[in-house]
C-alpha cells in the first residue's frame, strides 16, 4: 500500500493525546476551543463535511476530520501552543478536498457544475433580491437553501474544477507511529 507525507498544524495538547493514547481523533470541543467565536457558523459546515466526506477507513468513533496539508509550505507556521506535524500516511486514508469549492461551502455558497449553472443560479437570486449567504443563514429561502447545500456534493467531485487545483486532505484520525517529525 502506497504511502505520502502530509502535515497538519495541531494544538500541542494533539501531541499529549498522541503520546497517551497513540492516535488523535477531532471532536467537536476540540472544533470549539480551535474556532471559538465561529464555531457555531462551522460546526454547522463541519458537520455536513463530516456527514459527506467519503467514508474510506473512518474509525466508529470518529466524528469530524482532520486537516492536513499536502505540501509543508502550505500548512500554517508553528505558532506558540501549536506544532506542525509531519506524517507519513497509507495514501488511501487522506481525501483529497478542492480549495476553491471548500471556500465557496465556508461562504454558504453555491458550487456550480458549470460556467451556464452558475449564471442561472446568480440571475435567480437577483430575481429574488437575495443573496447565497442569506438564503442558507436564514428560513426566508428553503428552497434555494437546499439547492444551495445539494451543490455543496460537488465538492468531492473531481469533474467539476473552479479555477485552481489546489487541495487540502483530509484524514480521519492520526496515529502516533504515522509521526515523521513535529515542530514545535
Amino acid at each position: 500500500m502506497p504511502e505520502i507525507t502530509v502535515w497538519t498544524k495541531q494544538n500541542r495538547a494533539v501531541l499529549d493525546q498522541l503520546e497517551s493514547n497513540g492516535r488523535f481523533i477531532a471532536d467537536e470541543g476540540f472544533i470549539r476551543r480551535e474556532l471559538e467565536d465561529t464555531a457555531d457558523i462551522m460546526l454547522f459546515i463541519y458537520r455536513w463535511l463530516a456527514d459527506h466526506m467519503p467514508a474510506a477507513d473512518r474509525p466508529a468513533d470518529a466524528r469530524f476530520p482532520v486537516w492536513v496539508s499536502y505540501e509543508k509550505e502550505a500548512t500554517m507556521s508553528p505558532e506558540p501552543g501549536y506544532a506542525v506535524l509531519e506524517l507519513r500516511v497509507p495514501a488511501e486514508l487522506v481525501t483529497r478536498l478542492d480549495i476553491a469549492k471548500w471556500t465557496r461551502i465556508t461562504n454558504n455558497s453555491y458550487i456550480p457544475a458549470d460556467d451556464a449553472d452558475e449564471a442561472e443560479h446568480n440571475r435567480y437570486l437577483q430575481e429574488l433580491g437575495t443573496d447565497n449567504i442569506r438564503a442558507v443563514m436564514t428560513q426566508f429561502y428553503p428552497e434555494i437553501r437546499r439547492k444551495i447545500i445539494e451543490s455543496w456534493d460537488r465538492l468531492f467531485d473531481d469533474s467539476i474544477v473552479l479555477g485552481s487545483t489546489s487541495a487540502y486532505g483530509l484524514m480521519w484520525e492520526v496515529k502516533k507511529e504515522w509521526i515523521q517529525n513535529a515542530v514545535l
